[in-house]
């Protein structure tokens, strides 16, 4: 039988060089990292490098794990950070593309001329759009970081329907930035998900 997994303890082994407790670390988050990064990728390919990318790092630096208080916000503050990388990479090299192409449209240019604000405010709509309860827990999660135990603990609900809750917000929020042609990524650079 397996032994329950306790963080703090994992986290003392793999500080100290321990390869199995990183082992189960790595066993325990690589799936619902996976999941969150390929919410944003949509690529299998894309999304293994960048989980894979962010344990190597946590590896690396395993002596300062130990500093951490909330290892799970870290990863997915690390996950956020490597997409925002990507977005960068991507813009670069979209930009030398347009550069290169001197026909281009009246209409692409319209649309390279859509601000960060029309982005967050076209995000920001949406949450204002879920129903009270959804976008409490919405908020709660994207921006004060917390844990769906704590949520719950807060609300005095189940996890299970703060999970439902949640998941319910973002496939709203993904949705309606989907029908007005905005990508799912501006939900990163605009913050929501600042894990």
């Amino acid at each position: 039988m397996t032994p329950p997994f306790n963080e703090s303890e994992v986290i003392k082994k793999i500080t100290s060089g321990d390869r199995n407790a990183f082992a189960v670390l790595y066993t325990e988050y690589m799936g619902e990292l996976y999941n969150y990064v390929y919410l944003f990728t949509k690529c299998r390919e894309d999304s293994e490098e960048i989980v894979q990318e962010i344990f190597v790092r946590i590896w690396n630096k395993r002596e300062t794990l130990s500093e951490i208080t909330s290892f799970k916000s870290y990863l997915y503050r690390s996950a956020k950070n490597l997409l925002l990388d990507e977005i960068r990479k991507n813009a670069v090299k979209a930009k030398a593309f347009t550069a290169l192409k001197p026909d281009e449209s009246d209409t692409k240019k319209a649309d390279d001329n859509i601000t960060y604000s029309q982005y967050y405010a076209i995000a920001e709509q949406a949450i204002s759009m879920l129903p009270e309860k959804r976008r409490l827990i919405f908020l709660m999660r994207t921006r004060e970081e917390l844990s769906l135990d704590e949520i719950a603990a807060k609300l005095c609900i189940s996890k299970s329907v703060v999970k439902k809750q949640l998941y319910a917000g973002i496939s709203f929020v993904r949705t309606y930035l989907h029908q007005n042609e905005f990508p799912l990524i501006i939900i990163i650079i605009s913050g929501l998900f600042n894990y």
